[in-house]
């Protein structure tokens, strides 16, 4: 007997284009699926070299060599895909689920919360991260607390709860992470690739100096001119100091973007 999420399509529609909903797209893209991808008016997005929804601001962008498109319509996200490339539209309200006809709804916000997502709003669909809880919010949750579990598919229950702490990269949790010191517009003295020194100021917010807390290099910062709210993450201290690692997709958004595929061709193949 076919399993009711068996899947007819191979069309992923994915909320959300920072570097994790990238790391989701392009793993899918490189799969076969074709993507369309759903943002904001003006997303807040810190690790831009690695994020598709860079595309919304500049038209296009390219991650490890597949290329997104910002649409407007869905003649232009159709056209898009014809060219082999990743269509991204602003649409908040996610009304282009329906309209494309997609059976995969993929929340790549991390959330932490089932808001406006719902299991039914399309034939499958997985959020990533804490706050949802799969067999009822969803029909799918990925684990991505970074350890011996991130990119678990977790078909029924949650996700590790949120800790409200960075995960470790090089032994480094929170004092990798840049914050806004209050709210205001972000000015950079730095950008994404530039080397950094513990005390060195990395940008304003109005007249507020952030200062690194450790030395290594900027992996993600805001767009420059933003406005930001107070304790809103803005940036990315990397202390390993590989620029490569600034400019290609982390292996947390891979893991998960395993997870994600993993999680469809498991349902798919359901008999």
């Amino acid at each position: 007997m076919k399993h009711e999420l068996a899947m007819t399509t191979g069309t992923v529609v994915i909320r959300g284009g920072g570097d994790i909903g990238t790391g989701v797209a392009h793993r899918l893209y490189r799969s076969g699926f074709d993507i369309l991808i759903l943002e904001i008016e003006k997303p807040l997005v810190i690790r831009r070299k690695v994020a598709f929804a860079q595309a919304v601001f500049d038209g296009q962008t390219v991650v490890e060599g597949v290329k997104a498109v910002k649409a407007c319509n869905r003649k232009e996200i159709e056209t898009i895909w014809g060219e082999g490339n990743v269509p991204i539209i602003i649409d908040p309200h996610l009304s282009m689920v329906r309209e494309v006809k997609s059976e995969v709804l993929v929340d790549a916000r991390l959330a932490k919360r089932a808001t406006d997502m719902y299991k039914g709003i399309a034939p499958l669909t997985i959020a990533l991260g804490p706050g949802f809880k799969a067999g009822k919010d969803v029909d799918v949750v990925i684990e991505t607390y970074r350890g011996h579990n991130l990119g678990k598919v977790i078909l029924d229950g949650y996700a590790k709860p949120n800790t409200g702490i960075p995960g470790a990269i090089d032994g480094y949790g929170e004092e990798r992470v840049l914050r806004a010191p209050c709210d205001g517009k972000i000015r950079n003295l730095l950008d994404i690739g530039d080397e950094v020194t513990e005390g060195e100021t990395v940008c304003y917010i109005d007249n507020e100096a952030v200062r690194a807390s450790i030395d290594g290099m900027i992996r993600g910062i805001t767009l420059n001119g933003m406005n930001v709210a107070k304790d809103l993450k803005i940036g990315d201290i990397d202390s390993r100091g590989v620029k490569e690692y600034c400019f290609t997709i982390s292996d947390k958004a891979r893991a998960i973007g395993g997870g994600v595929l993993e999680a469809i061709l498991y349902l798919k193949g359901l008999k």
